[in-house]
């Protein structure tokens, strides 16, 4: 997993500076993602592989001042990007990897995850994770400002059936996860895959960041 980290810190490292000049446009689908998560005033959400944080002010909007926004990433360039436009205003960034959030479990309403899941090492393992901090019955949204034809295009590829984005396989990664999926979009203009936290439900009002974190 040592080299699966490094080839992300690299390859996202080496792109942080520049990466939102790249992507100049995308505001509008992240902000429509965001709202498709169903978050409310006082919620607790995370962003995992947050990036330069351009979901976080769309998060903090859906929250409220009162609710708990998060942004982790295991690249510092990107984190520091993120600080660079402010966006550590709307949540608390932190450095750490999503295989093994340093957060108490079901402490979360929702996470968001932009572009996450190409870049799992071991997906199931990774989901169940995410699913690890949620409550019972809160959500997930794997997101991506484009959709799988035009993300391929992009890169100079052809889709293949293993697709881990594709219906009946991700389907299946969640339900093995943790996850069941409740919507299924992709689009030219977007993915979007919304799922619900399995479970019986529990007390809210843990704190979200574990001791020493």
């Amino acid at each position: 997993m040592a080299d699966d980290h490094t080839h992300v810190q690299e390859f996202f490292g080496a792109r942080a500076a520049d990466w939102d000049t790249r992507f100049p446009d995308d505001g509008p689908a992240y902000a429509a993602g965001v709202a498709e998560l169903g978050l409310g005033p006082g919620d607790a959400v995370l962003d995992a592989g947050c990036g330069t944080g351009r979901a976080l002010p769309f998060l903090r909007s859906a929250v409220g001042p009162d609710g708990t926004v998060l942004g982790i990433d295991l690249t510092p360039g990107m984190l520091d990007a993120a600080r660079r436009a402010g966006r550590d205003t709307s949540g608390s960034l932190l450095l750490a990897d999503v295989a093994a959030l340093p957060l108490r479990g079901r402490c979360l309403d929702a996470v968001f995850a932009a572009g996450l899941i190409a870049h799992l090492p071991q997906p199931q393992e990774n989901l169940r994770e995410l699913a690890r901090v949620v409550r019972p019955g809160g959500r997930l949204a794997l997101f991506h400002p484009i959709g799988r034809a035009a993300l391929a295009a992009r890169q100079g590829r052809q889709i293949t059936a293993d697709d881990l984005r594709a219906e009946p396989n991700l389907r299946a990664l969640l339900a093995g996860s943790g996850w069941r999926m409740t919507s299924y979009t992709d689009e030219d203009a977007r993915f979007l895959a919304l799922a619900v936290r399995q479970g019986e439900e529990t007390e809210p009002g843990a704190a979200a960041v574990a001791p020493g974190h």
